[in-house]
């Protein structure tokens, strides 16, 4: 049976009407929506309108903030730092975008830094709007209070998946990178331990450093950890990572998970570089060009057609999605008709 389809408009809109149903202010509500349903777009259905219930139960239990503004922490040509005071992370995420744009016009690069903000979705979408300006985006999150990832050699979780992103231009599409520091993430283990799935290889360690493909052990009363990237093959080049994450975020925002207390939200790094600062657009096009055309012209491996760019599969299937509405797994529509009940909001009907 196809999965049902809903189109980008009717979508936003609901979403929209449920947040600010939720006390959450318009313009607020509308940046938020279309971050979320746009990592539909792209593919991240984990980190698409499946946000929604934990966003909307997170309002209610004052765990995110939807009025005011992020506090001004320092502020010098180039670099900004933000209190976030958990407001919403998309919309945090798109004022920091502005911020470090504009600021990297005027010197070349432009960074803001964000302690205590909130969960901010689906990082490629912010990729790729700003490569889409024909600027370079880097993005780090880490979670200072959550911990599922041990460090490499280690059986106690200490880090977050701690994403990283980078969207760049070319001539063409732009080039998109978006991956945890970890092998697997947590929202994608959360879903699987509700369907009563497993991974499709030993990506877990369970309380004893053995491996598993069971999500169940990282949730209480386990204490499993998910491996870091390359797993206990090359997992000290994930753990590095995760290092590297910690540096720019929790250390140059200032908090992070040294800190006593309650420490939910995300920690933010948001770079913007401009190429016009450096050798110039064309030429950086120039050279991604190059890059990009001979992976593509690589000799793929058997079975596989043609090497692709990161982000290449997504940009797809958005243009697919945005003319033939959005699929969404069974899962998905029942909450999120279960969150529109019970603000008195009708989902749209499926377009087929």
């Amino acid at each position: 049976m196809n999965p049902p389809r809903f189109e980008v408009e009717a979508l936003t809109e609901y979403a929209t009407s449920l947040l600010i149903a939720a006390s959450m202010p318009a313009d607020r509500a509308r940046d938020v929506a279309g971050v979320l349903v746009e990592g539909d777009l792209l593919g991240h259905d984990t980190h698409g309108l499946d946000l929604l219930s934990p966003y909307i139960a997170d309002i209610e239990a004052g765990r995110m903030t939807v009025h005011g503004d992020p506090i001004v922490v320092n502020d010098r040509p180039a670099v900004l730092t933000w209190d976030g005071r958990r407001l919403p992370g998309p919309w945090l995420t798109l004022r920091a975008m502005e911020e470090a744009t504009r600021r990297a016009k005027a010197c070349g690069t432009g960074t803001v830094s964000i302690r205590r903000g909130y969960h901010i979705a689906c990082l490629a979408v912010y990729a790729r709007r700003v490569a889409a300006q024909g600027q370079v985006l880097m993005l780090f999150s880490s979670a200072p209070a959550g911990s599922t990832v041990a460090p490499y050699g280690g059986t106690r979780a200490l880090f977050s998946p701690s994403p990283i992103a980078i969207g760049f231009p070319t001539s063409g599409d732009p080039v998109i990178v978006d991956v945890s520091t970890s092998i697997t993430t947590n929202n994608l283990m959360a879903r699987l331990k509700r369907e009563g799935k497993r991974l499709p290889a030993p990506w877990l360690m369970d309380e004893t450093g053995t491996p598993t493909d069971d999500p169940a052990v990282i949730f209480p009363p386990r204490a499993g950890t998910i491996l870091p990237l390359g797993g206990r093959d090359s997992g000290h080049k994930g753990y590095g990572l995760s290092l590297m994450v910690e540096a720019v975020t929790a250390g140059l925002a200032g908090h992070g998970r040294s800190d006593p207390g309650e420490r939910f939200g995300a920690t933010l790094f948001v770079q913007v570089i401009d190429p016009d600062a450096f050798s110039g657009l064309d030429v950086f096009r120039a050279q991604m060009d190059w890059v990009v055309d001979a992976c593509h012209d690589n000799p793929p491996v058997p079975g596989v057609e043609q090497v692709r760019m990161p982000g290449e599969r997504g940009l797809a299937l958005m243009k697919q999605q945005l003319r033939d509405g959005v699929a969404f797994k069974p899962s998905i529509v029942g909450a999120l008709e279960q969150l529109g009940r019970k603000y008195g909001v009708a989902l749209p009907r499926a377009s087929h």
